[in-house]
């Protein structure tokens, strides 16, 4: 568990607000584990945290929230809800065929901008992937994947 220093964190809220239109992310942030980082949004200060660690084992602390991959920060699925309102940036619709693909683990066959795709259906944010302009890779987490077979219109 290490603490993102003011500097550190600049640097992810810059990236975050250039891929996804957020402003700020008013969390303190953990580096925890490869290229994970978590927010935390409790009362314990930084200092507190610490404290405590020496006493008990803390081995995760706060909401998994970015993952950095490939030059690419990615909003964790569970994230999104988080900051819906925020997001401005990156959002493709999808369609309701569209959607029964994605939630079963489909990359969906969609010529867009190169890069990370938040996707967006009716009011809702479902997914967040990756385009390599011809189509969208799935990111969604395989526990999240719905295992009923696809409605019969999309054969």
């Amino acid at each position: 568990m290490k603490f993102l220093n003011s500097k550190q964190k600049r640097e992810i809220q810059k990236g975050i607000e250039e891929t996804y239109g957020i402003p700020e992310i008013p969390y303190l942030l953990i580096e925890a584990g490869k290229q994970r980082l978590r927010a935390f949004s409790g009362n314990l200060t930084r200092e507190e945290i610490l404290e405590l660690s020496k006493i008990a084992n803390i081995e995760v602390i706060g909401m998994y929230l970015i993952s950095q991959k490939d030059d690419d920060l990615r909003l964790n699925f569970d994230a999104l809800p988080l900051f819906k309102s925020q997001i401005t940036k990156r959002i493709l619709e999808i369609n309701k065929d569209q959607l029964a693909l994605w939630m079963r683990g489909y990359d969906l066959d969609i010529k867009c901008e190169r890069g990370i795709v938040v996707l967006k259906y009716q009011d809702e944010l479902v997914g967040i992937g990756k385009s390599n302009t011809e189509k969208i890779f799935n990111y969604l987490p395989k526990e999240r994947k719905l295992k009923t077979p696809l409605p019969s219109s999309q054969s």
